[in-house]
């Protein structure tokens, strides 16, 4: 697996960052496409969702984690 890359993200209306490897960010793009959401909109659906004890990045693989899984 490769390193974490930084990838910038609108929420809200404010710039952001999240720090995922590229297969996850691939991953990631994939779902939103499948689901026909913009890349930002699917990143703000799970940054409401998350739990204050969980930063974006981690809810991302996460998310993704249990896409794939059917969960």
């Amino acid at each position: 697996m490769s390193r974490p890359q930084k990838h910038s993200l609108t929420l809200k209306g404010h710039r952001t960052s999240v720090s995922l490897e590229p297969e996850f960010w691939t991953a990631f793009r994939e779902i939103a496409a499948d689901l026909c959401l913009p890349i930002n909109a699917l990143a703000a659906d799970i940054d409401a969702d998350r739990g204050i004890d969980m930063g974006l990045a981690s809810a991302i693989r996460v998310y993704v984690l249990r896409h794939y899984r059917g969960k």
